[in-house]
C-alpha cells in the first residue's frame, strides 16, 4: 500500500500566507470593487453573463485606448519600434474582444428575452470608450457625440480627441517626411475633426512603399501593423453583427438603433482606406 503523504504546504518553501499587514493579490487588483460591480436588474440567469461580457470588454478597451494613444505619440516622434509593439498588442486585444462574442453567443434568444426589458434604453451603442477608439482611429462622426451629451466630462474628452490628429493622420505625416514620397498638402492640412476621405495621391504614396519594402522597411512595417489591426477590428464588427442577429434577429436595439441594420452600416467603414486599396494598384 502506498504511503499517504501530507497535502502540499507552499509556506514551507517560503510562500507568504499572512497578509494582515501586507498588500495581497486582491488588494492590488481591487478585486472587492471589481467583483461586486455586477448589479443584475432581474432574476434571469443569463443577465450575469451579459453584464460580465460587457464589463470585461470595457476593460480591454481601456487598455486599447492606452496603447493606441502611446503608439500615436511614438509615431509622431518617429520612434517606430515601440509603436510596432503597441500596435501588435492592440491587435491581440481585439482578438480577445472577438473571443468574447463566442461566450455571449451561448445565450439564446429565449435566454435574452428573460431580462432584455430590464436593460431599458441602455446599449453598447453608448460606450464612450468604443467611441473614443473610433475617433482615435479616424472614424470621426460628430453625430456620435449626442449619446454622451448628458455627461459634460465625456463630451469634452471626445471633442478634444476630434481636435487631435488621428493615428492614421500621424502615419501620413511620417509617410510624407520620407525622401521621395509626397502626401498632398490638402490631406496633411485638412480639418482633422472631419471624416477622412481616401485620396488617390495617398494610394500612390503607399504604392512606393509597397513597391520597394527594402528601401522603406519601417514605413512598410508600419503599414502592415495598421492593416493587421484593422483586420482584427473588422472581425470584431462582423462578430458583433452576427451575435446580435443570432440573439435578437432584426429587432430594434435597446438603444434605439436599427440593431443589425445599423451594425451592417458600420461594416462598410474603412479606417485606413489607402492601405487596403493600394493592394489593387500593386
Amino acid at each position: 500500500m502506498a504511503k499517504q503523504t501530507s497535502p502540499y504546504d507552499p509556506s514551507t518553501e517560503g510562500a507568504r500566507t499572512d497578509f494582515s499587514d501586507q498588500m495581497s493579490y486582491g488588494d492590488y487588483l481591487s478585486l472587492d470593487a471589481i467583483l461586486t460591480a455586477q448589479h443584475p436588474q432581474s432574476d434571469a440567469h443569463d443577465e450575469m453573463l451579459f453584464i460580465i461580457q460587457h464589463q470585461t470588454s470595457e476593460l480591454w478597451m481601456k487598455l486599447a485606448i492606452r496603447e493606441i494613444s502611446a503608439a500615436r505619440k511614438a509615431i509622431h516622434g518617429g520612434d517606430l519600434r515601440p509603436a510596432f509593439k503597441m500596435l501588435a498588442r492592440v491587435s491581440r486585444i481585439f482578438e480577445q474582444l472577438n473571443n468574447a462574442w463566442d461566450v455571449l453567443r451561448t445565450m439564446t434568444p429565449s435566454d435574452y428575452t428573460t431580462f432584455r426589458d430590464a436593460l431599458g434604453p441602455s446599449s453598447g451603442f453608448q460606450s464612450y470608450q468604443y467611441r473614443l477608439i473610433e475617433f482615435m482611429l479616424g472614424n470621426r462622426n460628430h453625430a456620435m457625440l449626442r449619446p454622451h451629451a448628458h455627461r459634460e466630462d465625456i463630451t469634452e474628452m471626445l471633442k478634444a480627441e476630434l481636435a487631435t490628429p488621428s493615428l492614421y493622420d500621424e502615419a501620413l505625416c511620417l509617410l510624407n517626411a520620407e525622401d521621395g514620397i509626397d502626401v498632398p498638402a490638402d490631406v496633411l492640412n485638412r480639418d482633422v475633426s472631419a471624416p477622412y476621405l481616401a485620396d488617390d495621391a495617398v494610394i500612390a504614396a503607399w504604392q512606393k512603399v509597397y513597391s520597394d519594402p527594402g528601401k522603406y522597411w519601417s514605413l512598410y512595417e508600419l503599414a502592415e501593423k495598421l492593416v493587421d489591426f484593422e483586420d482584427y477590428f473588422r472581425r470584431w464588427r462582423f462578430n458583433h453583427v452576427t451575435t446580435v442577429e443570432r440573439v435578437i434577429g432584426f429587432k430594434r436595439g435597446t438603444g434605439g438603433t436599427g440593431g443589425v441594420s445599423y451594425l451592417k452600416k458600420m461594416l462598410e467603414v474603412e479606417l485606413f482606406p489607402e492601405l487596403w486599396r493600394v493592394r489593387t494598384a500593386l
